[in-house]
Parts: structure tokens; sequence; C-alpha cells
């Protein structure tokens, strides 16, 4: 059986330093330790001042050259890697935001490369006081302490072949651009119905799909026949979160001409007019009922609910109002590439 090697305690060089001006030997004492001569021959090599061997002059040698042979990290907090990682979250970005900006700011410096995972350690390592609460609160939950990692995993197993929402183009985030849609289902009581729900970005307009289940196979098919609903330049992206109904993603992309982008694990604000919408529709499909008893006309009543409603964001127009203003645009466009 193996021993593993246990660095000088205090008192052990406390007896140390004690035993050696009473003159006794370097064995004698490995005895008494029960330590191997070598390494007392080495701890009195290494940790002699100019007096001799005394151990508080030894334990602060030999805390020093610790010290000294480990690399400062890399977001100590007197670096400027820190001091830009700080500045950002000043900003409230995110720490996963912040590590992607300095891989494409730096791409050829790695040593400027952190992960966000290092970002929240540096954080939370800091001694509690203003400092340590100033820089929590820039977070978006704000936690005193941080979740563990397991907390956060996604049990429902991973997505084949995902495409991350951070590698969207940046103007479906402008919200200028029409034809950028956010997709989820809302489920009945114990998850036994399903109903689809879309919602394009620049519009809000809303638009639902009945689904017999929540299996990937209907939520393909309902995805499909609703985003086909649009004319062409009008469908463009649909981002959604990493449920596994949306297991398809590749066969709905191929079917409608839609890239298809996923939200980062418990994220919501990634998808926050389908978020915002889930809450409005919850007033016509409460939680804890069956939605197989509405079918799809109801449903299409309810979206046309919702799609009439003015909206502050819209300038007190409607979704649908807008929504028509584009694609007539896009239709007058079509025919003027003809022509």
């Amino acid at each position: 059986m193996t021993t593993r090697y246990r660095q000088l305690q205090p008192e052990e060089r406390v007896t140390l330093a004690s035993l050696r001006q009473q003159g006794h030997s370097l064995r004698s004492i490995a005895r008494v330790l029960q330590r191997s001569p070598s390494s007392l021959s080495r701890e009195v090599a290494r940790n002699s001042g100019e007096a001799g061997y005394a151990s508080e002059e030894a334990r602060q040698a030999a805390r020093a050259r610790r010290e000294r042979a480990r690399p400062l990290p890399k977001l100590h907090a007197d670096g400027a890697l820190w001091g830009v990682v700080s500045h950002l979250l000043t900003w409230l970005w995110s720490p996963r935001q912040i590590a992607r900006t300095l891989r494409r700011m730096w791409p050829d410096q790695p040593e400027r490369h952190v992960s966000h995972e290092t970002i929240y350690t540096a954080i939370y390592a800091h001694p509690r006081g203003e400092l340590r609460k100033a820089l929590v609160a820039c977070l978006r939950q704000s936690r005193s302490t941080r979740r563990p990692r397991s907390g956060s995993e996604d049990r429902r197993g991973q997505i084949p072949e995902m495409v991350s929402i951070h590698v969207r183009p940046p103007e479906v985030d402008d919200r200028v651009m029409p034809g950028h849609w956010e997709g989820d289902l809302i489920k009945g009581a114990g998850n036994r119905s399903s109903v689809a729900v879309l919602v394009e970005r620049t519009t809000r307009l809303v638009l639902l799909a009945r689904m017999p289940d929540a299996t990937a196979e209907s939520a393909l098919a309902a995805f499909t026949a609703k985003l086909n609903s649009i004319i062409r330049p009008l469908r463009q992206t649909l981002t959604y979160d990493q449920g596994r109904e949306m297991a398809c993603h590749r066969e709905l992309a191929r079917r409608t001409n839609v890239r298809v982008y996923f939200c980062d694990p418990h994220s919501p604000w990634q998808r926050g007019s389908c978020e915002n919408t889930n809450g409005l529709l919850r007033q016509m499909l409460p939680k804890g009922t069956d939605l197989s008893v509405h079918d799809q006309q109801a449903l299409d009543a309810m979206a046309d609910l919702l799609n009439n409603r003015p909206r502050e964001t819209l300038d007190w127009r409607s979704p649908l109002q807008v929504f028509k203003e584009l694609v007539q645009a896009a239709t007058e466009k079509d025919a003027a590439t003809l022509h």
C-alpha cells in the first residue's frame, strides 16, 4: 500500500528546530517525527537562514516558495484581463457572453481566453464584502452563492447536432428584419396534451397548432405545417429551447428552409417574446387543464385575439396589421424582381 507524502506541519518544524539546537542528529530526529531523514535534510537545506534553522522563518520560506511556483490565475485581481471582465460585468453582460467576446477580440492570444465557469469562480472567490456584492449584483440571477453545475445540467439528454443561439445572425437580435421566429410547447395536465406556439420576433404575430402529444414527430408535423403557411421571405430562422420535442430539427429545417437555433439550458430570456406570449395564452389555456379539447379552429381563434390586440411596442398597432404590411412589401419586392 502506497503512502501519500504530507508537508511538514508547524509543530514538526518547532520540534525539528528545538532538537537541532540540542545537538540531535537528523536521523534521530527523523525517528522521533517518524519522517524520512532525507525529508528533514531537504527541509533544513532549503529553509535555513543566516542564523541557522528556525521554525517560523522556515515556515515562511516554504510558503513563499510555493507561492512563487504557483502561476497567477488568469483573472487575478491585479491583472489587466480581470479589469476587462469586471468592466463588462458592469454592462450586465453574462459570463458566457464575456467569454465568447474575449475569444473574438483576441483570437490568437489564448492567454486572454477564459471560460464562463472561470469568470463565475473569480466572482465568487472574492472575500465577502461590498466588491463581491457589487459583482454578484451584475449577474442575472444575483445569487449570493454559486449554484452547483450539477444542479443546472440538462437531464433530458442532448439533441444531436444542435446549432447554438450564440452563432445566430446578429440581425435576429435587432428585430428590424422580419421572418425570425421563436417556438415552444404549452403542455396540458400531466403533459398528456400540447399546443405548439410560434411567435414572430418583429411583429409579435402568434401562430398556434394542435398536437396529439408532445413527441418529436408531432412537433415536426405541427411546426412544418405552420411555418410553410408563411411566405418564404418571412420564415428565416426559428429559435427554440432544448426540449426533446425538437429532436427532428434537421428534418424541420429541410422541409421549411428555416434555420433552427437552440437556446442555452435554463435561459428563458433568450426567447423572451415566446415566454411573454405563453403568459398571455395561459389566460385561455390554463395550467393543469386538458388542451386536447381545443381543436385547430379554436386555437386559431385564440391566436386571432392576440394578433388583433394593439401593442405598445408596435406603436399601438396590432401584430396582424404590421405582419400584413410586411407580407405586402415582400410580395411587391418579389414581383419587381420577376419583372
